[in-house]
């Protein structure tokens, strides 16, 4: 319930900040090489380091009250409890607060802060002051879907916690999240930046340009990628049934029972 989701933001953070890992690409062809394995972590803590930087934690903690307003929002939308519901206004509040707080600090810092960019001509990786937000300047359609999902994200919250008669907060947050957690994976790689950036080895970092596959296995995952509607469309009709019926105290109680 915490540690899943902090692992995940803090995860998803490092694709702004770095990680401490090493590419050694001569390991495919040093005979003496124990391994043909290019990358390693620079230290022993295998990542985890990633998590003494206190704007991983921040985005991080970030995720935490965000998984927690989803499921507060959720719960109210399927149980057909007023009780419950009330409830739910309140803890709902408590999740959402800190979650704005820390959402709009880190965007603040992800927008001042020197990204790590590379010279498509030359494949050689630098800092760039203001990298991010010359991103969602430049990609202006990035930065309008991280506009609507944030204030999709906010409306959800704000009319619940407003509004005792809506309990439909799930659908424009959840999708909110969605658009919202695109536009930053999509910031964090388009626009010749790396989108895993490498804090012991600058030019360790990976980037479009020097991570992708050969053809053959580009190819595969095209065609692989024309299954993702039937996948989507499952997942639609899977939360249908599911969210069919709404749950009462009765429901949980048999839950509990079971």
């Amino acid at each position: 319930r915490f540690v899943g989701p902090l692992l995940l933001g803090g995860a998803v953070a490092t694709f702004f900040e770095g990680s401490n890992f090493i590419i050694e690409k001569n390991n495919l062809v040093d005979i003496q090489a124990l391994t043909p394995i290019i990358s390693r972590w620079a230290n022993a803590s295998h990542g985890l380091d990633a998590l003494l930087n206190p704007w991983v934690l921040v985005f991080g903690f970030a995720v935490v009250f965000l998984a927690r307003v989803l499921g507060i929002l959720y719960v109210m939308n399927n149980i057909n409890d007023e009780d419950i519901r009330s409830r739910g206004s309140v803890r709902l509040i408590g999740a959402a607060v800190p979650f704005v707080i820390l959402f709009v600090a880190y965007l603040v810092h992800l927008l001042l802060k020197e990204g790590f960019a590379y010279d498509p001509a030359t494949g050689i990786i630098f800092m760039e002051p203001f990298k991010y937000l010359n991103n969602f300047i430049s990609m202006w359609y990035l930065l309008i879907i991280l506009l609507i999902g944030v204030v999709l994200v906010l409306f959800g919250i704000g009319k619940t916690i407003v509004s005792k008669d809506y309990i439909g907060g799930i659908w424009p947050a959840g999708i909110g999240t969605v658009l919202t957690v695109l536009a930053l994976l999509l910031c964090s790689a388009w626009n010749n930046t790396a989108y895993y950036p490498s804090t012991a080895d600058l030019q360790s970092s990976l980037t479009l340009q020097n991570s992708c596959s050969s053809e053959f296995t580009l190819t595969t995952m095209f065609y692989v990628s024309l299954l993702v509607p039937f996948v989507l469309a499952y997942i639609v009709y899977a939360w249908h049934v599911i969210d069919a019926k709404k749950l009462d105290k009765d429901d949980i109680k048999n839950d509990h029972a079971y």
